[in-house]
């Protein structure tokens, strides 16, 4: 555990909380507190500073809503990665200048990744751990099979049947600790010296992630229906990363006219595959779901993945990937010596959570609750008038909010950031700005990126309100 060497300032104008927090970001962006570095709890710090200990609440509830910090159950506070807090610049430096950092710490922030866990049913959770536990099953702690455990990937190929329409068998199936490890390990299974096509804007942590594994990134521009197969085709990509449900972050929703187009795509070439990532499916707020790509692909293209940690929590850190089976032989040869990455404990414990029925009932209880955010954000901004257009409005846990007044996205970030609240220009989401491809009416630089996941019913409410007045045109 690192030690804060943290002196206060009773007298100064910054309350207590705003000077811990400052410390703390300080000492992260300097680098002299490490990635995965524990933090002191809030009990200790407290009585080290001889304050009480709801003002180190404050501090570390602000620390880890902006991300700088992540609270380990029953382990403490950690330090984040840095990476994951600064905006990516493209492979060459950009001219303007950087924003200014906002005066205030962040109260409300509009994150495009948050999650609610307030409805969560931490007793039932709780309840099916301890009867793992306690049934004395020895062979949960006993080294699984490198895919994980059957009985859990025999219920995810069921729930993905029945939700997605994807057809699979739980040999097909690949149980991994987040997306990160399974794309990564998709690297050993394609084999290197591919050619990556990815939509822009996009999500990039898997940019990075495939930037950093070795492949050639082909940046693909978009129209209203998604990624552009005529660009794709005239590119050097053999595979193509979409995210056809819900584009990040732009919202698109693929239509079956465009998905068959990548599928024939894909088969026209050995060696060509769709990386289909269906991150937030679950969330739908019109219309039926809509069924995933892998469901028509017939020709063995489409590498599926998903993940728990929108549905469930973050926390859970559990995902899967389903693949053709010509590539489950490769997975069996090339990487069939590895360790499944996720405690079999946790894999019993989400399997019973599954198939009892505990998530079906706490994902329909979610889904009307973030329908209610959904409403009542999409409402609101649509009461400012025409200055303001909403899109991406009918799915996941997010809007894009152009202005038409003369704002721009970044002059919009700068006046919320001086009211406390944090909003996201799609333009921090872009990779090479020559190669932005937008559907018509959603101007880069007029747009920002809104969440509203994480938020409580009063937190919107009172962020709408404050930009309504911070976004007038002056």
């Amino acid at each position: 555990m690192k030690e804060l060497t943290l002196f206060l300032e009773p007298g100064s104008k910054r309350k207590l909380y705003e000077q811990i927090y400052d410390y703390i970001v300080a000492e992260i962006r300097a680098g002299r507190l490490l990635v995965g570095e524990r933090l002191p709890s809030t009990r200790s710090l407290a009585e080290f500073l001889s304050i009480s200990r709801s003002t180190v609440d404050l501090a570390y509830d602000q620390l880890q809503a902006e991300g700088y910090i992540e609270a380990r159950p029953y382990r403490g506070f950690f330090v984040c990665h840095v990476d994951n807090l600064v905006r990516i610049e493209p492979e060459r430096e950009r001219e303007e200048k950087p924003e200014p950092e906002p005066k205030v710490p962040f109260q409300i922030d509009f994150s495009p990744n948050g999650v609610d866990m307030s409805l969560f049913p931490f007793d039932t959770w709780r309840r099916i751990t301890r009867n793992t536990l306690n049934d004395d099953r020895l062979e949960l702690f006993l080294p699984g099979q490198p895919q994980g455990d059957y009985s859990l990937r025999h219920t995810i190929a069921r729930y993905l049947h029945s939700a997605r329409g994807v057809q699979c068998e739980p040999s097909q199936i690949i149980i991994g600790a987040g997306n990160d490890y399974l794309l990564m390990l998709l690297r050993y299974i394609i084999g290197e010296g591919r050619a990556v096509a990815m939509e822009n804007p996009t999500y990039q942590r898997a940019y990075r992630l495939f930037s950093a594994m070795g492949f050639r990134m082909c940046m693909i521009g978009m129209d209203a229906q998604g990624m552009r197969v005529d660009e794709l085709a005239a590119s050097e990509a053999d595979v193509a990363y979409v995210m056809p449900s819900h584009q990040y972050p732009t919202g698109v929703i693929m239509p079956i006219g465009r998905r068959s187009e990548l599928l024939r795509w894909a088969a026209q070439k050995e060696e060509r595959y769709v990386i289909e990532d269906d991150y937030d499916s679950e969330f739908r707020y019109r219309g039926k779901p809509i069924p995933s790509m892998q469901a028509s692909d017939h020709s063995g293209r489409v590498i599926y993945i998903g993940t728990f940690s929108k549905a469930i929590a973050p926390a859970i850190r559990i995902s899967y990937m389903v693949l053709p089976e010509a590539l489950m032989e490769r997975f069996h040869s090339r990487c069939g010596f590895l360790s499944s990455t996720v405690s079999r404990i946790d894999q019993a414990t989400l399997n019973e959570f599954i198939g009892n029925g505990y998530f079906e009932r706490y994902l329909n209880k979610m889904r009307k609750y973030y329908r209610q955010k959904h409403d009542l954000m999409l409402s609101g901004i649509k009461r400012w008038g025409t200055n303001f257009i909403v899109s991406g409005e009918h799915a996941g846990m997010h809007l894009l909010v152009t202005a038409n007044n003369g704002l721009s996205a970044s002059e919009m970030k700068l006046r919320a950031a001086t009211m406390g609240i944090r909003v996201y220009t799609l333009k921090e989401l872009t990779i090479k700005e020559e190669s932005i491809g937008l559907p018509a009416g959603l101007p880069v630089d007029r747009t920002v990126v809104m969440g509203f996941g994480g938020l409580k019913i009063d937190e919107l409410r009172a962020g709408l309100r404050i930009l309504r007045s911070c976004w007038k045109n002056s």
